[in-house]
């Protein structure tokens, strides 16, 4: 299993595989039909509490991750999700954050991907 980022406001790529958007908030500006998703698990991104910490400068960096670890190891949409994901030789984790690469994103791909 292969599992890609992505920011949501790119154009669909022939190679994404299985696309999920993985936020709690639909992203502005984007149609479900431009999103071109196969699934959208908002029950796997961080949630509220943890976000707005997170905006509030509260929680940065190294304690944001953990702090969506902790909430990841005990949260029972992650162990679905990762079966649905393994059906799937290609997944690509969208999200409307700027900077996917070194976004939450990053610890849920490692959380999958079982590191």
């Amino acid at each position: 299993m292969s599992i890609r980022l992505a920011r949501i406001y790119d154009a669909p790529g022939s190679d994404d595989g299985y696309r999920v958007l993985v936020d709690r908030l639909w992203p502005r500006g984007v149609s479900k039909e431009r999103a071109e998703l196969d699934e959208w698990a908002k029950d796997a991104a961080p949630s509220t509490e943890l976000r707005r910490a997170f905006h509030a400068g509260e929680l940065v960096g190294d304690a944001f991750d953990a702090a969506y670890r902790t909430e990841l190891a005990d949260n029972p949409a992650v162990p679905a999700l990762r079966e649905r994901l393994a059906e799937h030789p290609t997944t690509t984790l969208l999200t409307a954050t700027h900077d996917e690469q070194h976004s939450y994103l990053a610890v849920l791909r490692d959380v999958l991907e079982g590191r």
